[in-house]
């Protein structure tokens, strides 16, 4: 039987979803992306495509679930792995030509959920997103996700920021950048890191210093980012 035999018979054998998933393919092969939305729509998902990490990093907030290749133009995949789960819970599925067991392992190291080998068929794909999404589902309102640190309370679920009990109204890249260096509190984390998993690229370093200010200034104090110079910033008590 052809390979597309196969790809139609397997997409006949699993049932159409009553309630579909987003789903984000982060693909540099424009065929191979094309192809696999196309597959994934068939199958009553919302699926659309980017073809790097700089766009993966802006975009999958909207999306239930993402499926990664790392062999990507701009980042590798496994930063983009980290990225995502250095802030949130969105389940990720690596899916890619990389098969050594060191790959497997640094893959599932730096977050993501599951990992394919390509070529695999689009049934067992479609039986691993099922699998992770049932893990994954129960899990997304998590209270321990809430970190307290000091006078300092950030909670992503209704993005809110206390300071001595008092609010604090962050934009949402001030928000990404707080939790970022609260998430990793008593760690450095270097500049490329920080531009790379907030904004998703190397923008100017104009830009970060803007934001730092800008955070500084609404918590109420410059001690509660503190600047290791040369290397990056990480999160003080004010």
């Amino acid at each position: 039987m052809s390979e597309i035999g196969k790809r139609a018979m397997a997409s006949r054998t699993i049932l159409m979803k009553p309630n579909g998933w987003r789903v984000l393919v982060v693909e540099h092969h424009g065929g191979d992306a094309d192809m696999l939305v196309s597959d994934l729509r068939r199958q009553g998902h919302e699926a659309r495509a980017v073809a790097s990490g700089g766009e993966a990093l802006q975009t999958y907030h909207d999306a239930d679930l993402v499926l990664i290749d790392l062999d990507l133009p701009d980042l590798d995949g496994l930063e983009v792995c980290r990225s995502i789960r250095a802030v949130g819970d969105t389940p990720v599925i690596a899916l890619t030509r990389r098969g050594s067991e060191l790959d497997r392992v640094l893959g599932l190291q730096a977050g993501a959920d599951d990992y394919l080998v390509k070529p695999c068929s689009f049934r067992e794909l479609m039986a691993r997103m099922e699998a992770v999404m049932r893990r994954m589902r129960p899990q997304q309102p998590r209270e321990s996700s809430t970190i307290v640190h000091g006078q300092l309370r950030i909670d992503p679920a209704s993005r809110q920021v206390e300071v001595e009990g008092r609010s604090v109204e962050l934009t949402r890249k001030e928000f990404q950048l707080l939790y970022l260096l609260a998430s990793e509190a008593g760690s450095v984390i270097t500049r490329k890191q920080i531009m790379v998993r907030v904004w998703g690229d190397g923008r100017s370093r104009r830009t970060l210093d803007t934001h730092i200010s800008s955070l500084r200034s609404k918590l109420g104090s410059s001690e509660w980012i503190i600047t290791v110079r040369g290397v990056g910033f990480r999160l003080g008590h004010g």
